[in-house]
């Protein structure tokens, strides 16, 4: 539900936060990360593009294909979004879901609403594919980016809940070890055991026998069931990073903090090439080696965003992203209802006529940004925050 702050928060201005890692408050740095993680499906990946476009310049059209998806095998940095995200749910839910359980909640409430969260995130998914009002049950898409953080950050906080600290690094191996065997050991009819290919793989089979309705292309779903189990470890991976950082500082200072999430991701990131080398890094299926490149790259950003923002405390320029980051699941959404593109060109569009069309095409990308972002900025200064 949309909701308001709590007072105590409500008082309390992005560069003030404090800065206690046992306290009940988000972190500046991990708001600031969400935010300029959705920033780019919000409209940075568009300007990205549209600079390629109009200049040719080589370097642009270098960071522009990056800013596109790999159709199979293989890695780019707008593949990192998605899993960026989950991560940062999972980093969050040490300071939420710890500190009630240090309260005295009981672990059983606490489930009740992290279930809860989780179905209303698969709904929230479902209406954004299909819309409000679509009742053709049989060629409605089911899966979702937000059902997938929904069941992936269900199942992680649940094993969070009821798992040792010991047992939770026993399942992250767990789903990953035991995903990858089943991706290579289980057979598919008429392809046989093996194959990691678009249309024989036990994740795609599964898919294509048990999805109802339709799926995002007739050939596989990218958030589809199996692939879910690996997303779970996503979201686990998260929660270690904070419940390093929820570490009370009389026992292990923030710079010590940085250098662990520095080193734990560089470590991800030679588990991941060599992985890679007998199960391909891949985006569609979730694959173990893509889990273990893109919690490198999460970790990494998260130590240069805490070091950043929660050490050097440089944090002037953290506003714009914080915004952003404090309404990420109405940022995603509110995209598919409304069209700020338009809104920008009724405003700024008779200005932009008098320049050539290449500085239009860059113009009217701002333009749309700027519009959303006054949006978001509406709701952050009438402190309405969606509250799952």
């Amino acid at each position: 539900m949309l909701t308001d702050l709590s007072a105590e928060q409500a008082k309390t201005e992005p560069n003030q936060l404090p800065l206690d890692s046992s306290a009940p408050f988000r972190l500046q740095s991990l708001d600031t990360l969400r935010g300029f993680d959705m920033f780019w499906i919000a409209g940075g990946d568009k300007l990205v593009h549209v600079l390629a476009d109009v200049t040719g310049w080589g370097w642009a059209l270098v960071v522009a294909d990056q800013f596109t998806h790999v159709y199979w095998h293989g890695f780019h940095a707008y593949d990192l979004i998605f899993p960026l995200f989950l991560f940062l749910a999972g980093v969050s839910t040490p300071f939420s879901l710890g500190s009630r359980l240090e309260k005295g909640v009981s672990p059983n409430l606490l489930t009740r609403k992290v279930i809860q969260r989780g179905a209303v995130l698969v709904l929230l998914g479902i209406l954004y594919n299909n819309g409000l009002f679509k009742t053709e049950w049989t060629h409605m898409r089911y899966p979702s980016v937000l059902g997938r953080i929904g069941l992936a950050g269900m199942f992680a906080q649940l094993i969070y809940l009821y798992a040792s600290r010991r047992s939770q690094y026993v399942w992250f191996a767990g789903l990953l070890i035991g995903y990858w065997l089943i991706i290579q050991l289980v057979p598919v009819p008429g392809c046989g055991s093996g194959l990691i290919t678009p249309e024989c793989n036990p994740a795609t089979y599964l898919d294509k026998t048990l999805l109802p309705g339709r799926m995002y292309n007739e050939v596989y779903d990218p958030v589809g069931i199996l692939s879910t189990l690996p997303a779970i470890a996503t979201a686990l991976l998260g929660i270690f990073a904070g419940n390093l950082l929820r570490t009370p500082e009389q026992t292990m200072s923030r710079s010590r903090k940085a250098m662990w999430l520095t080193g734990s991701g560089l470590v991800c990131l030679v588990v991941a090439l060599g992985w890679n080398q007998v199960f391909p890094i891949n985006k569609i299926l979730w694959s173990s080696s893509f889990v273990m490149l893109t919690g490198s790259f999460s970790l990494l950003l998260l130590a240069l965003f805490y070091s950043i923002i929660d050490i050097l405390h440089w944090r002037r320029w953290t506003f714009f992203f914080i915004v952003i980051g404090m309404n990420s699941i109405v940022i995603y959404m509110i995209g598919g209802f409304v069209d700020f593109r338009y809104t920008a060109k009724a405003l700024f569009g008779g200005m932009l006529s008098f320049f050539p069309e290449p500085v239009q095409a860059v113009g009217l990308v701002i333009a749309t940004i700027a519009v959303l972002w006054s949006f978001m900025y509406v709701l952050y200064k009438q402190k309405w925050f969606l509250r799952l």
